[in-house]
């Protein structure tokens, strides 16, 4: 059994904002492969289905990003779900928007809820997919970019990045991280350089 968690903020005033790609890419897995995200479990909304012929739990923790572990902690213990097993998807304002890039462990480079959920499981050896939002060009204030509302421009593009994302999730699934990292890591567009 696998446990995909995206990380986000509960409240219809969050859907929008660059801070809930991760629930967008968890909507985008239960749509694909028919699983209502809908049950109430251990402070997430959980679905449960089948993702490149394993077993699958969807999640998406309703604790707000910054005590997200406090929900996959109690979830991954009730349903049996080793460390090994858990895939957590999230946006990464250090890397350039539209990069993505698969990491099979580190640390939690300076994003809260990647931080809270390291500290509940007490390991860094976490498959997580970073997802890139930062702009390219200077921020007056990091949060008060990822907690409004995307730009018109910005939605526009990210409908085939949501599926390039859930399509790197399956892959993970199926095929293994380090096949998913060679076939889905990549740079945000126009940029020559390694993203962190």
């Amino acid at each position: 059994m696998f446990l995909v968690a995206g990380l986000g903020n509960p409240g219809e005033e969050y859907v929008h904002t660059p801070h809930n790609l991760g629930f967008q890419v968890v909507d985008r897995l239960a749509e694909r492969h028919g699983i209502r995200v809908t049950r109430k479990d251990s402070k997430a909304l959980v679905g449960m289905g089948e993702i490149g012929g394993h077993p699958v739990i969807l999640a998406e923790p309703q604790t707000y990003m910054n005590l997200s572990g406090a929900s996959l902690t109690p979830l991954m213990e009730k349903h049996s779900v080793g460390v090994d097993r858990l895939v957590v998807v999230y946006d990464e304002l250090d890397l350039g928007w539209l990069a993505l890039k698969i990491k099979p462990k580190g640390s939690a480079a300076g994003h809260n809820g990647m931080k809270s959920v390291i500290a509940s499981l007490g390991t860094s050896d976490i498959v997580r997919v970073r997802l890139g939002i930062h702009p390219g060009h200077p921020l007056t204030s990091g949060t008060d970019y990822l907690l409004a509302p995307m730009k018109r421009s910005q939605t526009k593009e990210l409908d085939g990045f949501i599926d390039y994302a859930a399509d790197a999730v399956r892959s993970i699934i199926a095929e293994g991280v380090e096949k998913a990292m060679t076939t889905y890591n990549r740079r945000a567009p126009g940029l020559k350089t390694e993203d962190a």
